[in-house]
């Protein structure tokens, strides 16, 4: 455990044990934040941003920072049809449930955001403002097909240092600013050590939810889920180089939403590494929808 947060395991509605990040006060009359990472990625992705919201001395605020089930410190699911939007969204539920938080801003990268237009067509009230992180309504084919090339194909490098290498080399078109220390990072992100050898920080087994997919079909109309949104505050953010959401969805969404800020992260592909400019923006959206709530009070 980590002095910055607490260990914290959570039992999913059928028994799984789940796990979370717990960053600042447990208690306190700040919006609390709950970050939601990509597919294969887990609670770690959210360090920075969890530590400027938890640690800000003049307002600390909790963070959670989740793994889904078959990522990071939760359990694999035994049947890899539950790697699903909707199971992974009640999951979200029952851990704010356990831990109280009847109201949050929620940051979701991915599929994290994927999820968090899911709990605003389900649960809309526990929606305070949402961060989507390089994902909206419409997902564009040559992302999906690129993910499903690597999530659980991966060769095992022998060092975090090669599997930076490794990362570098798929993905430096997408992200060609990144330093080294930026992909070591990414890479232990990515595979853990394990009797003295990596191992990846994920279930293969989710591998076979994008295989089920059949990408020459109309994907699925997301809008509907985007329209749930439309009563409170969001932070649209897109890698210019990112090849699941395109500029002409991002300026869809910013015409449709009465209230959704867009920001176009130069250099980055899917998706911006939550940092810096994008830190502080995200400071801006609560401090807003605190006073948003405020006055409504």
């Amino acid at each position: 455990m980590s002095s910055a947060y607490r260990d914290l395991f959570v039992s999913a509605s059928d028994g799984l044990r789940l796990y979370v990040r717990d960053y600042g006060p447990e208690l306190g009359s700040a919006l609390p934040v709950v970050c939601l990472p990509g597919l294969a990625r887990t609670s770690e992705d959210f360090h920075d941003l969890a530590m400027s919201l938890s640690q800000d001395p003049s307002t600390p605020r909790r963070v959670l920072s989740l793994d889904y089930r078959g990522r990071g410190r939760s359990d694999w699911d035994k049947d890899w049809r539950q790697y699903d939007v909707r199971i992974e969204a009640n999951d979200v539920l029952q851990v704010l449930t356990v831990t109280g938080i009847h109201k949050a801003v929620f940051v979701g990268t991915s599929r994290g955001g994927l999820i968090t237009m899911a709990l605003g067509a389900i649960h809309p009230t526990v929606l305070a403002a949402a961060v989507l992180n390089d994902v909206g309504p419409v997902i564009e084919g040559k992302g999906l097909m690129r993910i499903r090339g690597y999530v659980g194909k991966l060769p095992v490098p022998r060092t975090l240092a090669e599997g930076a290498d490794l990362l570098k080399r798929m993905s430096d078109s997408h992200f060609p600013r990144l330093t080294d220390e930026q992909w070591l990072k990414q890479a232990n992100g990515t595979w853990r050590e394990d009797s003295g050898r990596l191992v990846l920080r994920y279930d293969p087994e989710l591998m076979k939810t994008l295989e089920a997919l059949d990408l020459e079909m109309p994907l699925p109309d997301l809008w509907p889920l985007f329209e749930s949104l439309k009563s409170i505050p969001v932070l649209a953010i897109r890698g210019a180089n990112s090849d699941l959401l395109s500029a002409k969805t991002l300026e869809a969404m910013r015409t449709s939403h009465p209230d959704l800020k867009a920001i176009t992260v130069p250099d980055q592909g899917h998706a911006p590494a939550l940092e810096g400019d994008l830190i502080a923006a995200i400071r801006q959206l609560i401090a807003e929808t605190e006073n948003r709530l405020s006055a409504a009070a």
